[in-house]
């Protein structure tokens, strides 16, 4: 695609050549010496001006590039080195490796990472199948946390075929870098049969950046004793490997051992390097029992690849444990951090054991009376199979943070959207991310619109966690405000991310959902919420300031999505990716004409809330300037002046559209859009869904509102938006219900039920249905119905498959898109609280 760009744009060289062909074409062949004079010194002219407008494009373009790719000068919304051990200790260490089964790191731009591999030895012809990272069909599952309180300790079931795995960590505080922790592996069988125990080998590892010394003291027949290292950031620590046990037992039980000491081959390397070093020679020799033989690694704590010229030390180690033994038993990993205060050590026991087991009940117990005290489930009277989901809607969602470090692709603005002079992506300066993430399987990376709504579960548990995600977030703004909408930032997120996906268009927005969560911290009234949104102001003012400048739209007070794919013949409707509502119809045929809804709303909604947080913190110019906007947006006449469709009943986007579009098949290129009659025209887009909602969805109407009535009407309606299973994303009666976007593209936002906006349904209703009006009681006979519909079916699909799921069928209501998807279908726990 970039090389294609290049060939498109003028270049200097391609401007010099028109110049020339100027010259050689002008009046100067034509006219005699005196027209000859006067044609040489306009050409003159003309080749001056195309090399100063030329120039002057290039300068222009470096100039954009480069604040595209500068960080915005505000002060940052976190205290300096604030993820360090110094001075958040307690979130130094955690599971941020949702894109792992399981596995720990630092936060920390050169982290120490741990995990763990699994493979059952004999199960199939041929190699073992190594599970390490989250992978949508690999066949594991159903896998998640049961429990995880988004700090110290978690407890993550998985099934794999015949087995079940038990993963468990706790972390324990002392010292200045950030404390020790344990690790508890159990693996048992699914059957209740033992006669055909499954031999079953894990893989634990260590890998370092390149600044951490590893120390392995091995023992016998392969076995580690311990592994003793050292950072500047660590400090000194050890990792000790503990002997494998029956389950909840103290009995020692026969293992055997293989260990693997390397340079660190790069993240996205480890298994296949794993794999790739397998070999079937070894033997697993019970006392008393027939010997098995299993696929095991090599090698001794022999440093392999390091190179003559110890290349290896710069790149990092990679040390694994491998332990092969027959199910049932656990295997417990020990991290003592060595900076414990003077003479703590010797008063400290390990970690392990029956220690580690009252360590784990404890915090489960723990975590139980949190949850009810929080969300109080049990005291709304939701049954405690649906506690259950509450639980692991939260947990999943606290266990999928993550901590990202890298540098991210940016293709700045140009100024002239669809122009072909264009420039190369950038790469933009290195930053951090701790964020929440979608799908640890698919989505495993930090995505803009989504935070806003995981934040919203996050911070009713724990808002420290919040405020930390919404700086890291806030951290990424550039020079213009611009925060892109998705974060590939690390190589072992980039390896997962198709190339087209890598650049992010410092043009395209993304809705300012972060705004819900800052709107939540002003009605809390605490204290370091209030402190952290003084800090925060002048980047979120930026942010939002950039949003309604770059998006305004082509009449005063409408405002369009830049980034709409262009009218390609594949695509039955070009999609709107910024929107994060992809495929939902938009006009048919792409144009600057277009006002878009829901774009207007979610920039009313941010003008209110920046407005009533500039007040409260006493921001006066901030307060003046969008005020007005604010209350312009607020008034009704210029919502229904622009958007309200009356031929339609509803609000509606506006642009260059027909209905009459179709895909059909034309041999060889396979299905391509063909364009009827009525022809395109200006007018109100009749596309009957989630869009039509928004003035509604972020409670922007009046209560006394005309409007909100036939809202209310379509929303409640079977033909329209209302299925068993929650509110349609499009209506049954449009045009574009259920179909494919192309070929090779199937529905995504034309039907299926999302929760994330049945949850603004939900807050709206609920919203409605308090305050006086004529729509009082329906709106909250309607919440009532429509959280019994969403939550039941949720429940009922989690019962069925383990999962919660991208999105749910509006026919059935089965679990559909990727699994599991525990970023904001975990909104889900928040209906069932009635928390909005």
């Amino acid at each position: 695609m970039a090389r294609g760009e290049r060939r498109r744009r003028g270049t200097p060289a391609e401007g010099a050549r028109i110049a020339e062909r100027v010259v050689r074409g002008g009046p100067a062949r034509r006219g005699g010496a005196a027209r000859g004079a006067v044609g040489r010194a306009a050409l003159g002219v003309v080749v001056l001006s195309l090399a100063l407008g030329l120039s002057g494009f290039w300068l222009l373009a470096w100039h954009r590039v480069r604040r595209a790719v500068t960080l915005h000068s505000a002060p940052s919304a976190l205290p300096p080195d604030s993820s360090s051990p110094a001075v958040a200790p307690d979130l130094f260490w955690g599971t941020y490796r949702p894109h792992v089964y399981f596995g720990m790191k630092t936060r920390s731009p050169k982290p120490l990472l741990t995990g763990l591999m699994w493979a059952q030895q004999g199960a199939t012809a041929g190699t073992p199948k190594l599970r390490h990272t989250c992978e949508q069909g690999d066949g594991v599952g159903p896998y998640g946390w049961e429990f995880h309180d988004g700090l110290s300790f978690g407890r993550q079931h998985i099934q794999d075929g015949a087995l079940r795995l038990t993963t468990e960590f706790v972390k324990r505080p002392g010292g200045q870098h950030g404390g020790d922790w344990s690790w508890r592996v159990t693996v048992e069988p699914q059957a209740s049969d033992t006669s055909a125990l499954p031999l079953v080998s894990l893989f634990f590892y260590v890998v370092t950046d390149g600044k951490e010394v590893l120390v392995p003291e091995v023992g016998a027949k392969g076995q580690l004793k311990f592994i003793s290292g050292h950072s500047s950031e660590l400090g000194d620590f050890r990792f000790t490997l503990m002997p494998p046990t029956h389950p909840g037992d103290t009995a020692p039980k026969y293992s055997s051992y293989n260990v693997f000491w390397s340079s660190n081959p790069g993240l996205p390397l480890l298994t296949e390097m794993v794999k790739s070093r397998l070999r079937s020679w070894f033997q697993h020799r019970p006392p008393g029992a027939s010997p098995e033989r299993y696929l095991g690694l090599p090698g001794s704590l022999k440093w392999e690849d390091r190179g003559p010229s110890g290349q290896g030390q710069g790149q990092g180690q990679f040390l694994i444990q491998q332990v092969t033994l027959k199910v049932p038993f656990s295997v417990e990993l020990v991290f003592e951090s060595g900076s414990a205060r003077a003479g703590e050590r010797q008063a400290l026991a390990q970690l392990a054991g029956s220690l580690l087991t009252q360590a784990l009940e404890s915090h489960a117990e723990a975590f139980r009376e949190r949850f009810e005290k929080t969300f109080q489930l049990k005291k709304k009277g939701l049954s405690s199979e649906e506690q259950v989901l509450g639980q692991a809607a939260l947990s999943g969602l606290l266990g999928g943070i993550g901590y990202f470090y890298g540098q991210g692709l940016v293709l700045a603005d140009m100024g002239v959207e669809g122009s072909e002079q264009k420039v190369d992506p950038a790469l933009f300066p290195p930053v951090p991310l701790f964020t929440a993430v979608p799908s640890r399987s698919f989505f495993p990376r930090g995505f803009l619109w989504d935070e806003g709504f995981h934040q919203l579960v996050i911070q009713r548990w724990d808002p420290r966690l919040t405020r930390e995600a919404l700086g890291h977030w806030l951290g990424l703004l550039n020079a213009d405000g611009w925060i892109g909408r998705e974060q590939v930032l690390g190589d072992e997120a980039r390896a997962r991310v198709p190339p087209e996906f890598l650049v992010q268009r410092a043009a395209h927005a993304n809705p300012p959902t972060l705004l819900l969560p800052v709107a939540h911290m002003l009605e809390g009234g605490d204290p370091a919420d209030f402190a952290f949104l003084r800090r925060a102001f002048p980047r979120l003012h930026a942010w939002f300031s950039w949003l309604y400048k770059s998006q305004a739209g082509p009449v005063p007070l409408s405002y369009r999505w830049r980034g709409r794919d262009p009218a390609l013949p594949t695509l039955l409707n070009p999609k709107t990716l910024p929107s994060g509502l992809d495929d939902y119809p938009r006009a048919s045929h792409p144009s600057a004409s277009e006002r878009h809804l829901d774009l207007r709303c979610w920039v009313a909604l941010g003008a209110r809330v920046l407005v009533r947080l500039a007040e409260q913190l006493g921001e006066a110019e901030a307060a003046a300037e969008l005020g007005p906007l604010a209350a312009s947006l607020e008034a009704e006449e210029s919502l229904d002046e622009l958007h309200w469709a009356p031929e339609l009943g509803v609000f509606a986007d506006f642009g260059n559209h027909t209905k009459a579009v179709q895909l059909k098949p034309r041999p060889p290129q396979g299905l391509v859009r063909v364009v009827g009659r009525p022809h395109p025209r200006l007018q109100y887009v009749d596309a009957l869904g989630y869009i039509s909602l928004f003035p509604m969805l972020l409670r922007l109407l009046d209560p006394n509102s005309s409007r909100l009535g036939p809202l209310l009407d379509v929303l409640a309606d079977s033909r329209h938006l209302w299925s068993p299973f929650g509110l349609r994303s499009l209506a049954a009666s449009s045009p574009f219900y259920g179909q494919r976007n192309s070929e090779h593209d199937p529905p995504y936002w034309r039907g299926a039920v999302w929760l994330n906006v049945n949850y603004l349904a939900l807050g709206a209703l609920y919203h409605y249905g308090h305050l006086e009006g004529p729509h009082r009681a329906r709106a909250a006979k309607l919440h009532s119905e429509l959280r019994a519909n969403v939550v039941g079916n949720v429940w009922r699909q989690y019962q069925a498959t383990g999962f919660l799921w991208e999105q749910y069928s509006d026919r059935d209501g089965r679990g559909m898109g990727c699994r599991p998807f525990q970023g904001w279908t975990s909104l889900v726990l928040l209906a069932m609280a009635e928390d909005y």
